[in-house]
């Protein structure tokens, strides 16, 4: 699932969710929403 990769992809790159948030152009709150499977979008 979308989750478990994300969580995958910080973990083996050792970055947190705020550096996920901005290679994303998102913010770090909808990384936590994917990463807890709470929003698919």
């Amino acid at each position: 699932m979308l989750n478990a990769n994300i969580k995958a992809i910080g973990k083996s790159k050792g970055i947190s969710q705020q550096e996920l948030a901005v290679k994303w152009n998102v913010v770090r709150q909808t990384v936590s929403k994917w990463e807890q499977g709470a929003s698919q979008s």
